[in-house]
């Protein structure tokens, strides 16, 4: 295929990018908030935060339309306030992306803070260290494999999104066109080897990121049993 024409590649790569930066901030500082933490509605909370995992992506892209459409709530106050429109632009593919790879990386952190030791975070509050210190030196590099297991996860969902982006950021060449969607329309208009080829490469990427993150765990893991 012609350079010019991996535009869905580099629009994916873009996005996917982008999500998970979004998603990893947005998932290490919830599930950090909330992992510990007791108060009433917190299991629904925690259930609006997963719910993306088992529901159809034409309802999640229903529901981001409502929000971000012309006359939603979010997306009438982007427009009025900043002339910004999220429906049929590459940030609606982000948005997209971000609600569904969401709930991978909530759960992946979440379990990875609950198995931080607390007496150790409890030990270095005594010594007097910040709670951003503590944080840092502590509870994040402990955490860090299952922070990163989430990481790669979010990464591949948002890399494959499909359903929830044709309905939030449409079809449209060159513009929101990701590899699934140049999939769907290579298929619809019958061409076959270039669908073939896309299929192929977004395979290989999700492939490669996941089998790389399985040495990564191996290896550490290794290195874990070598050192104790």
């Amino acid at each position: 295929m012609e350079a010019a024409n991996l535009s869905p590649l580099l629009l994916s790569l873009r996005v996917a990018c982008l999500a998970t930066l979004i998603v990893f901030s947005a998932g290490i500082l919830l599930a950090r908030l909330l992992v510990r933490r007791t108060f009433p509605g917190k299991s629904v909370l925690e259930s609006l935060f997963l719910l993306p995992l088992v529901l159809p992506p034409t309802v999640i892209g229903f529901g981001l339309l409502m929000l971000f459409g012309k006359n939603g709530v979010i997306g009438h106050w982007l427009l009025e306030w900043f002339g910004i429109q999220v429906v049929f632009s590459w940030w609606g593919a982000v948005i997209a992306s971000v609600v569904v790879a969401f709930p991978l990386m909530y759960q992946s952190a979440a379990a990875a803070f609950a198995t931080v030791e607390p007496k150790l975070e409890q030990v270095a509050r005594t010594m007097g260290a910040s709670e951003w210190r503590l944080f840092w030196t502590i509870s994040f590099p402990l955490a860090w494999p299952g922070l990163l297991a989430g990481l790669v996860l979010s990464f591949a969902r948002a890399l494959g999104e499909f359903g929830a982006t044709l309905m939030l950021a449409g079809n449209i060449p060159g513009r929101t066109d990701t590899v699934p969607l140049a999939i769907y329309s290579a298929v619809e208009a019958g061409r076959m080897e270039e669908a073939t080829f896309w299929v192929v490469t977004i395979v290989a990427l999700g492939f490669s990121s996941v089998m790389w993150l399985n040495w990564w765990s191996r290896r550490n893991m290794g290195r874990y049993r070598d050192e104790h």
